[in-house]
């Protein structure tokens, strides 16, 4: 099996180095292109796969192929491969807001995947999530769940509105997480703790909370449950939380989020 990422950014690299690093493939059967010069030297200076320029020299000679490029390069790439592809191949979009219609009807393509990673991705722990078109047989199926879960974890969604939704929650979430974390650590420098410390302090705060989420079968509820006591500190701050409605407006964060890529599948 051969796979093609089209586009070697943070996410189309990250993809790459990830199938690299696992026992699916071997490493001369993953190729990456991109049309910059520059990007092009430093992925000629990688041993782990074949870098191109020109798609007509690996679109032919792939089995799947990620397509990680900006939304509003879709139709372009999309035009340029579309000569190129054969009915078997199977594409990857993890593109926000590109549909499987508009992918399907400007390559041809019945044999589509589309999926949203997020950031972690970059470091093994992200979370993808993915839709196949009613074409991608089920080996074709698990085939992409195990090259998704190179990066991290996958999750299959029985429609493309919750791939939309997804961006809401888990593509754009790591920006929530680190919006909360900057505002904590502002306040610990405030309460006068050194910048190193303010980080340590917020850093170490977050882990602990998710690994004592991630080995117990307790709600987030159930955990604040615990920690916060009548009349203590912590019960403190969440009454300040709930009197200045922060439960609502995450909430209405994720939202927006998720509209955006509903406008953004209709501008492509």
């Amino acid at each position: 099996m051969k796979v093609l990422v089209i586009g070697a950014g943070n996410m189309g690299l990250t993809y790459a180095e990830g199938m690299s690093k696992s026992r699916l493939l071997k490493k001369k059967n993953i190729m990456v292109l991109d049309k910059s010069e520059e990007k092009l030297e430093e992925l000629n200076q990688i041993a782990h796969f074949d870098a191109f320029k020109e798609l007509e020299d690996c679109v032919p000679q792939a089995d799947i192929i990620f397509v990680a490029v900006k939304p509003y390069h879709a139709e372009g790439v999309f035009k340029a491969i579309k000569s190129l592809v054969k009915p078997q191949q199977v594409i990857i979009s993890i593109m926000a807001g590109v549909t499987i219609e508009t992918i399907t009807s400007i390559t041809g393509l019945q044999k589509v995947v589309r999926a949203m990673p997020n950031l972690p991705a970059q470091i093994g722990r992200g979370l993808t999530s993915y839709v196949t078109s009613p074409e991608v047989s089920r080996i074709e199926m698990l085939t992409v769940e195990s090259l998704l879960d190179t990066t991290g974890k996958s999750i299959r969604v029985s429609n493309e509105n919750l791939i939309d939704a997804s961006t809401g929650i888990s593509g754009s979430g790591p920006a929530y997480v680190f919006y909360f974390m900057q505002s904590m650590m502002e306040a610990a420098l405030q309460m006068g703790f050194s910048k190193n410390d303010s980080t340590v302090l917020v850093s170490q705060t977050f882990i602990g909370a998710v690994e004592l989420f991630n080995q117990s079968n307790l709600s987030p509820a159930s955990w604040m449950d615990k920690v916060a006591s009548k009349g203590g500190t912590t019960r403190a701050a969440l009454d300040s939380m709930e009197d200045n409605n922060v439960n609502e407006l995450i909430k209405e964060a994720a939202f927006a989020a998720f509209s955006r890529a509903v406008e953004l599948g209709k501008e492509n």
